[in-house]
């Protein structure tokens, strides 16, 4: 990497890894970019415990660029990020792009979470994802002060999950949950969930977000004319 790139941490969503990210990852390098694409276990621990395991990487490659240090995190990986920065906040950290983000949680994990099928695939972190949180929980997200861009998606491949999720939704996450209090801008594409991480269209509003701290209006008109 160059000692004046901007460096951007990728963090996957749970269940998923770090392979998910290698278009958003190649793409991030052509445009200039250094780029860690930053594996965990996202259903084995906590969040909070999660935050910890990725700090030690995420610490090195901050110290190894010059510039600002960015997020761009798929589903869960978005609260892990406001996690993370809550706890080892970068000293030049830059923009945060979420994609599908439940920011007010899941009404899945609300459906779901007393099942023991769902506690035994998504682990600890998967019951911290509810709408409904305890102080516990609350107290891992504290308000941002940081600039944040939230991309949603609007189709769904899932006809079961979909049945649980007031309309729009991806599928997994309501539009409305992927909203969050003092977000800088806001948009929905029409992509499902899982899709997200390598949507042409989230992908380049992602760079331009990085580059400019907004979306690009036309997709943003675009974008709400769907359902």
């Amino acid at each position: 990497m160059t000692e004046d790139a901007h460096g951007v941490v990728l963090l996957h969503g749970i269940s998923r890894t770090a392979r998910s990210f290698r278009k958003m990852q190649a793409a991030l390098e052509s445009a200039g970019f250094a780029a860690l694409n930053q594996d965990y276990a996202s259903r084995r621990k906590a969040l909070d415990a999660l935050a910890e395991d990725i700090h030690p990487s995420i610490q090195r490659f901050s110290d190894g660029v010059d510039g600002p240090v960015h997020f761009v995190c798929h589903s869960m990986g978005g609260l892990l990020a406001r996690v993370y920065i809550a706890r080892h906040r970068p000293k030049r950290l830059g923009y945060v792009v979420m994609l599908g983000t439940p920011n007010r949680g899941s009404e899945i994990a609300d459906r779901l979470g007393h099942l023991m099928p769902y506690r035994a695939f998504f682990g600890p972190a998967g019951q911290q994802l509810g709408t409904q949180r305890d102080n516990v929980i609350e107290a891992l997200f504290p308000p941002v002060d940081y600039p944040v861009g939230i991309i949603a998606g609007n189709r769904s491949i899932y006809p079961i999950t979909s049945a649980f999720l007031p309309k729009p939704h991806d599928g997994r996450v309501s539009v409305a949950n992927t909203e969050l209090d003092g977000m800088a801008d806001h948009i929905v594409i029409p992509t499902p969930h899982p899709w997200l991480v390598r949507n042409s269209v989230a992908i380049a509003q992602t760079i331009a977000f990085l580059r400019d701290g907004k979306f690009t209006p036309p997709v943003r008109n675009c974008a709400h004319g769907g359902a």
